[in-house]
């Protein structure tokens, strides 16, 4: 059985210094690290809060993801994809089911077809010049409503390997947006083809 909030709590706090700071992590020596260690410092470990604060979305008739179920590049009647603005990288999309489903709650019909999905989106985000991988990404702590990340890696840019692209991608400058609408327009012209669904109907 998992340990309880306040076990946990302690079973950190005995590898922290006397103001609940843990040693840094192993990944920050890592060569693709964006960060140096020298001066680099944990914050204090917090105790933990409970009960834990409402996600976003956690009432339907009052989720983002719901209200925004007919925006996106590519749709099928149960499955939308965004491209998300401001980003560092290549391009980073989102797929999300229309309907309100968190992961943990997904029919297997759904939970099936999300795995398909992906590889697709995958697939065609690799396909895309000058991009080497494509990470996929779900969290789950900041919405209810179910929201599987996809960041394309730039090809040649060793340091954004593994799981700190996501923290490159907040310190890069923001990629060209016209150059992110053009690929992401092919990847979903290309879910059109090997998938289905459609894209939006141009003005």
């Amino acid at each position: 059985m998992a340990l309880r909030p306040d076990e946990f709590y302690d079973h950190a706090l005995a590898a922290a210094d006397n103001e609940r700071r843990l040693p840094l992590a192993r990944m920050t020596g890592w060569d693709i690290s964006p960060f140096e260690q020298d001066g680099l410092r944990v914050a204090p470990l917090r105790p933990p809060v409970l009960p834990e604060p409402a996600r976003q979305g956690e009432d339907p008739s009052d989720c983002s993801g719901c209200r925004s179920r007919d925006e996106g590049i590519w749709f099928t009647d149960r499955w939308r994809l965004t491209r998300i603005a401001g980003v560092g990288v290549p391009l980073v999309l989102m797929l999300h089911p229309r309907d309100h489903y968190d992961m943990a709650d997904l029919p297997d019909e759904l939970a099936a077809e999300l795995g398909l999905l992906s590889t697709h989106v995958v697939r065609h985000v690799e396909a895309l010049p000058h991009i080497s991988r494509a990470h996929v990404y779900r969290i789950g702590d900041g919405g209810a409503h179910l929201h599987v990340w996809f960041f394309a890696r730039p090809e040649g840019q060793a340091q954004l390997y593994g799981s700190w692209m996501v923290v490159w991608d907040d310190l890069l400058p923001e990629y060209p947006a016209d150059v992110a609408d053009a690929d992401a327009a092919i990847v979903a012209d290309s879910l059109v083809a090997s998938y289905g669904g459609r894209r939006p109907a141009t003005p």
